[in-house]
């Protein structure tokens, strides 16, 4: 089950809540149960679809080794899948209209995907549309959410793509493309959002509005934000800069391990930057938050970090 890897689910509604202009409330909650649920359906159901050749690669894991029966990760996995979509249904039809499509995304990963092209894809779309839930459960919308889910989507992507060698090693390519997608993810997530389309500033009249093409008035509604924020002039904005804390943190989390797995891409420093992905897709939500105005689902995103750390200490998340 990989406990430790589970600390990095809950950032996922909590960013999607933020995304989505709201607070976390009590249906922000229960998409995390959901997401919680639908993504041990997927460990187990993973154990289960890759016995055979577990049994080859890596005996020593529970399936192979005998200490858990192959009919008890598959009931496991239908369980689990089962409570998710309870607990989605509990927060509401637009967020179960969400859980719906990432479940069969889990199981299609799991079950066909996995060891084709498809693979990485199919992950990044399932992390998309966890962080989609958040916002659907919480507002009932999600269209705010979609760059948030694509940048968290992406990074989810490159950590797949390298995990495919980890078993084996292989080669220094993936481990620079993700390197290069994580340059990217950086850059993008600095940046601050534009105003919703119901911002006072713009109600009242104040700033600039998008033209035509909607580019260059994006650009002017975060530069008007920017200066509202920051107060007087002269002044740092508190939200720019716990932003701009918890994107060097994602960067320096991955950074490393990707050029070390790409100089030497062994089967161990691959597992390790695999590993390091995983943790950092914790900072990356909590940046995502922060961006959006949520500070407080920055901060209660971040706090996960170490304690994933520390149990990650005792159970590998890959």
């Amino acid at each position: 089950m990989r406990l430790p890897a589970l600390f990095s689910v809950p950032g996922d509604a909590l960013a999607g809540a933020a995304a989505a202009g709201a607070a976390p409330n009590a249906r922000t909650l229960l998409a995390v149960g959901s997401s919680l649920c639908l993504y041990e359906a997927g460990m187990a159901l993973n154990d289960w679809a890759d016995r055979e050749v577990d049994a080859v690669e890596r005996p020593h894991r529970p399936l192979p080794s005998g200490r858990v029966r192959p009919g008890a990760a598959l009931a496991a996995a239908g369980a689990l899948t089962g409570a998710g979509l309870a607990l989605a249904a509990a927060a509401g039809r637009p967020a179960l209209a969400v859980a719906a499509p990432l479940a069969a995304t889990v199981w299609a990963y799991d079950l066909g995907l996995k060891h084709t092209p498809a693979g990485p894809v199919a992950m990044g779309a399932a992390r998309g549309l966890d962080l989609l839930m958040g916002a659907a459960a919480t507002t009932g919308r999600t269209r705010p959410a979609v760059p948030s889910a694509a940048l968290l989507g992406t990074h989810t992507l490159a950590v797949t793509t390298v995990s495919r060698q980890e078993a084996q090693g292989g080669s220094p390519l993936a481990p620079l493309a993700a390197l290069a997608a994580t340059a990217l993810l950086t850059r993008h997530t600095a940046r601050r959002p534009g105003p919703p389309a119901h911002d006072p500033a713009r109600s009242a009249g104040h700033g600039p509005r998008p033209g035509p093409t909607g580019h260059r008035g994006l650009r002017g509604q975060a530069a008007s934000l920017a200066t509202a924020l920051a107060g007087r002039p002269g002044r740092p904005d508190p939200a720019a800069l716990l932003t701009t804390a918890l994107v060097a943190a994602y960067a320096a989390g991955t950074a490393r391990p990707y050029v070390h797995a790409a100089l030497n891409p062994s089967p161990p420093l691959t597992q390790r930057a695999v590993g390091a992905g995983i943790r950092a897709t914790i900072p990356l939500q909590a940046a995502l938050a922060a961006r959006a105005k949520g500070p407080v689902s920055a901060v209660l995103v971040a706090a996960l970090a170490p304690l994933g750390a520390r149990l990650a200490k005792k159970v590998s998340v890959t």
